[in-house]
């Protein structure tokens, strides 16, 4: 491999940045030829079966065969999709930001079946998720929530699911039964290194102090240890709970700050740029990208892809990736 040749150079280290770049590289190679390794054993045990059942019928045979494929077809599709994220930011870590939208209780308890269900995606890929902070409704549901998800291009697997996600349901909190709407907001931004340049003026933050209540650390509901954050000019709030004291809350939630005018930057420059040539496309933000409807049928539908999912259970539960990768090939496809 020409880039491990680059390694055995006298001087390969001395310009780090660069040496680190290619180290990266030379991992992400690696680690896909050992995944298309894997692949091809797995196709190879699919056409071993295949041709043992051209000889003898045994249902036990075909049910394994009908599994393997299954299996194999859906790590493919997962394969390819990650080859699709290329963006710039893809591969960092990324912060989840979930409001519930105007309805009170309703869009509330939604806010929190969201964050559930977000939960549940990150463990079932073996995501790691830390809840920064969440503040819960007075009846039921949350009010606000931001979790960090760490692993390997978490936001670029995320970041498709920033807008507006409406639900459809007989309400629980209506005496009546009728039907209601909810709507509540996700945000994805992705975890910006502490050396990016992102210049905050001292005086443009509003810095408030309360006290945690719902999930959080040992100081919940003890020390007024929680931070809020308002950034004046864009009128980004970030908040922090969960660390043990005021100052770390303080220093995890001017990290979401910045990470959140990097990509409000982003996005400036990704609609100049579209200006310039001539494209009109939707911002996906405060747009309504999902509807989940529980009633009077089931159905999630992705109104960008159109994508949709009869099964809205098992969607709440966490196994939204099919509605991530159709967005990521749609996404290729549209550049």
């Amino acid at each position: 491999m020409q880039l491990e040749t680059q390694t055995s150079s006298p001087d390969f280290w001395d310009v780090r940045e660069k040496a680190m770049t290619v180290m990266e590289e030379i991992s992400t190679i690696r680690d896909d030829l050992n995944k298309v390794s894997l692949l091809k054993r797995q196709l190879s045990e699919v056409e071993t079966i295949a041709e043992l059942l051209e000889v003898e019928d045994d249902i036990e045979l075909e049910n394994d065969l009908n599994s393997k494929i299954t299996c194999l077809t859906h790590e493919i599709d997962n394969f390819e999709n990650l080859k699709l994220l290329s963006g710039q930011d893809d591969h960092r870590d990324a912060y989840i930001s979930i409001h519930p939208g105007a309805g009170g209780v309703d869009s509330q308890d939604w806010a929190e079946m969201l964050l559930r269900m977000y939960l549940r995606w990150a463990e079932s890929n073996s995501f790691k998720t830390d809840i920064i902070e969440i503040m819960a409704g007075e009846e039921a549901g949350i009010k606000s929530a931001t979790v960090f998800v760490s692993g390997s291009n978490a936001f670029g697997l995320l970041k498709g699911e920033k807008g507006v996600h409406r639900l459809v349901r007989l309400s629980p909190f209506d005496a009546n039964r009728r039907r209601h709407t909810s709507f509540a907001s996700i945000d994805i931004t992705p975890v910006m290194d502490e050396d990016i340049d992102i210049k905050i003026d001292k005086k443009d933050l509003r810095i408030e102090t309360y006290r945690s209540s719902g999930a959080g650390g040992q100081h919940v509901n003890v020390t007024d240890s929680a931070v809020r954050i308002t950034h004046i000019p864009t009128g980004i709030v970030v908040q922090c709970q969960n660390e043990r004291s005021q100052m770390q809350n303080r220093d995890t939630a001017m990290k979401v700050l910045i990470s959140k005018l990097y990509e409000l930057e982003e996005e400036r420059k990704a609609r100049d740029l579209e200006a310039e040539r001539g494209l009109k496309k939707e911002i996906a933000w405060g747009s309504q990208i999902r509807s989940y409807v529980l009633h009077p049928y089931q159905m999630v539908k992705d109104h960008r892809t159109q994508e949709e999912v009869g099964n809205i259970n098992d969607v709440l539960n966490g196994n939204i990736d099919v509605f991530i990768n159709a967005y990521l090939k749609a996404a290729a496809v549209s550049k």
